[in-house]
């Protein structure tokens, strides 16, 4: 009975996405054939109305037939329609796809269309590879140390996607999402990193600290999202079918700190240990979080 609730879902996950991606389709050609960037950005806030009626239709899916067992708990700064008028850099452990679902169904209508840091090879994902690519989601490419060594430069290249997507986001308020481990956690990358959490991957700073200093003080804060899914499963599938169990969701709202405004995270070696010393900090207590066994939550 579980296996058939999770084919209905992924048929009706297709088809909702097919559905939206019709109109995105057509105000994305429009887009590419736009002769001016002012014109742009009217069809880019069309293209981001469509994709939040995608996220909405989403979330009556979830609460209809998946309903699920999320508890989140989210700062106060979040529970007025204000904080949709502004600026978020939203950064989370990761552990699953479902991550993507549970984090839009808890801050949909809370903060503004969220743009989330991808891996380059997600833009041949069929259909939503490209509408990714037409809201101008940042895709970063992924070096082997090794690599980079060899050729400094192609760091560069997820530079200037970051700096591209920021400055355009500081013409329209935007939630920029960062899983900033970089990739989903499994037992075995935490023992080949030789990780220092227990719950964690260690963190990577450089695309945080690089929104940050270009947004500036248009940012309201930092959302720090903790993922729990100690009595739950990550499999996407098993969300699917309603199985996925017990996941908790805890936001805490940092400060964006003025010594992070002032500093190049790729020029300045003195900047850079010590904003990947306070992100070291946030997952050090993010890990003491989920070590926690209690929480102090609400049912969503």
């Amino acid at each position: 009975m579980s296996s058939i609730r999770g084919v209905i879902s992924l048929l009706f996950l297709i088809t909702n996405t097919l559905f939206w991606s019709v109109p995105l389709y057509l105000l994305a050609l429009l887009k590419l054939l736009s002769p001016s960037r002012r014109l742009q950005l009217h069809l880019l806030e069309g293209l981001n109305r469509l994709a939040m009626g995608w996220i909405g239709t989403n979330n009556l899916w979830i609460r209809a037939w998946i309903r699920p067992h999320w508890q989140v708990n989210v700062p106060d700064a979040l529970k007025d329609g204000s904080a949709r008028r502004r600026w978020w850099l939203v950064i989370s452990n990761h552990r699953s796809w479902t991550d993507i679902f549970v984090l839009q169904y808890a801050l949909h209508h809370r903060t503004p269309m969220p743009k989330f840091f991808l891996k380059r090879e997600l833009i041949w994902v069929p259909v939503i590879g490209l509408a990714w690519w037409a809201l101008e989601f940042p895709f970063m490419r992924r070096y082997s140390r090794e690599r980079l060594a060899n050729d400094p430069r192609l760091a560069e290249r997820d530079r200037a996607a970051t700096r591209r997507i920021c400055e355009r986001a500081g013409q329209s308020p935007m939630s920029i999402f960062n899983f900033v481990e970089g990739t989903r956690f499994t037992s075995g990358k935490h023992d080949q990193q030789q990780s220092p959490y227990t719950h964690l991957l260690r963190p990577r700073a450089g695309g945080s600290a690089q929104v940050i200093s270009i947004l500036g003080d248009r940012l309201s804060g930092i959302l720090d999202a903790t993922l729990d899914y100690r009595h739950a499963s990550a499999s996407f599938w098993e969300f699917l079918c309603g199985k996925g169990g017990d996941i908790h969701l805890d936001i805490v709202q940092r400060p964006v700190e003025p010594w992070m405004l002032n500093g190049d995270y790729h020029a300045d070696a003195a900047y850079r240990e010590r904003f990947q010393q306070w992100l070291n900090q946030v997952w050090k207590d993010k890990d003491a979080r989920l070590s926690r066994a209690g929480h102090d939550i609400e049912q969503l």
